[in-house]
């Protein structure tokens, strides 16, 4: 925090794939404000649809109500995904609790209170908020806060931990962990979760985080379908607006929701909502993006831009400080060899990397050692590629 200058880092306007600072500069957004953005910044089209539900309904409480642009948005993102309920929140980790509350008291509701342990990927990351950190496996970002945090179970491909009578759900990212560096996720690990859309008894819930991967980021719309996985929940955000507001999604099969129903003295409902859930301009922004998605070929223009890529990062890969470049779709880190830079930064090698990158025009973060590059899915051949090329100047200027 004290190495932070605000003064270099206040963006003041957005066009396109390029943010602007307040002197100015003009930078490739190479993260996508953390893997939000999708048809670039101030698209007219989103922009058009929050102004005009901003002058007719700008928010109305979800609980225990509903408005138009919600109700389309769900019947939208139902018919996207195969999940037939949908609960909205703000942003992802608010997603991830909802999915673990849900688990949690499903099997509560069918008579099985045992079932409230949950199973995740080795690396995993949900959410900063507590049970998305419980659910969790990077240090960095919860060992400081354990003492509130409920344990979670390694899972590492074997089927045989799935098989445990207290297991109320496994939780995965499908394909890509982004927090933990874009780290590529065998195919075969996910091999024994494909249940099918059988209800779930005698087996745990299968939540599917689609957070950081979902719109379109690593090739499909979501990275389940490839997997062959069919989720039970699946939590959707980052994307879900195009990144132009704050929502998200947790989406649940419909007897999973059944699960919920009965007399209200009965208590079967789920206690949880959120002031801003469903907001009718997010759910606008929304429903402007999937609009963008079909109009503007979104996902063929990805794929394009994508197998470009692959030939730009190449030459990286050879290179004597990259220790290895993983990718998938436009999900890319390029993991630095630290040990043959010269460049000093309290912070770390990589920062200093990252710094030099933005004096050449392009802004991201590393994570570790590893150099991100998760463009919008709207950038230009054009834009990859003045990115690679920069950062293989920066690493040539700084290798021993």
């Amino acid at each position: 925090m004290a190495a932070f200058n605000p003064a270099e880092r206040t963006f003041v306007r957005g066009e396109g794939c390029t943010l602007v600072d307040a002197r100015g500069r003009r930078v490739f957004d190479a993260i996508s404000s953390v893997w939000t953005t999708i048809h670039g910044h101030c698209h007219p089209h989103i922009a058009e649809a929050v102004a005009r539900q901003a002058s007719r309904l700008d928010h109305a409480t979800a609980l225990g109500g509903a408005n138009p642009p919600a109700i389309t948005l769900a019947e939208r993102l139902a018919d996207l995904t195969g999940l037939e309920r949908v609960f909205f929140s703000s942003d992802g980790a608010s997603a991830v609790e909802a999915a673990l509350k849900m688990s949690l008291q499903y099997w509560q509701n069918i008579g099985q209170p045992r079932r409230r342990r949950f199973i995740r990927l080795a690396n995993a990351y949900h959410g900063d908020t507590i049970g998305a950190m419980s659910v969790s496996d990077i240090p960095l970002f919860k060992e400081r806060f354990s003492s509130v945090l409920f344990e979670s179970v390694p899972y590492a491909g074997a089927a045989g931990a799935l098989g445990a009578e207290d297991v109320a759900a496994i939780i995965v990212e499908p394909t890509v962990q982004a927090a933990a560096g874009m780290r590529i996720v065998p195919p075969s690990d996910y091999a024994p979760l494909r249940f099918g859309r059988t209800r779930a008894n005698a087996r745990p819930l299968l939540i599917v985080d689609e957070i950081a991967t979902g719109f379109g980021r690593t090739g499909p719309m979501f990275a389940f379908a490839p997997l062959g996985l069919e989720p039970d929940i699946l939590c959707l955000g980052k994307g879900l607006t195009g990144g132009t507001l704050a929502l998200s999604a947790t989406l649940a099969r419909e007897w999973i929701y059944d699960a919920f129903l009965g007399e209200f003295a009965a208590g079967r409902h789920l206690y949880h909502g959120h002031s801003f859930a469903a907001n009718p301009i997010a759910c606008a922004a929304a429903l402007a993006s999937l609009e963008l998605f079909e109009r503007e070929h979104t996902l063929a223009n990805a794929a394009t831009s994508a197998e470009a890529l692959k030939d730009r990062l190449a030459p990286l890969a050879s290179h004597r400080a990259v220790r290895e470049v993983r990718r998938a779709g436009l999900m890319c880190a390029i993991e630095l060899e630290t040990s043959f830079l010269t460049l000093d930064d309290e912070r770390s090698r990589a920062w200093a990397v990252a710094d030099r990158l933005y004096e050449r025009g392009h802004f991201t973060r590393p994570l570790g050692d590893a150099i991100q590059l998760v463009p919008p899915l709207a950038s230009t051949i054009e834009e990859l590629a003045s990115f690679t090329s920069s950062l293989h100047a920066v690493l040539d200027e700084a290798t021993r």
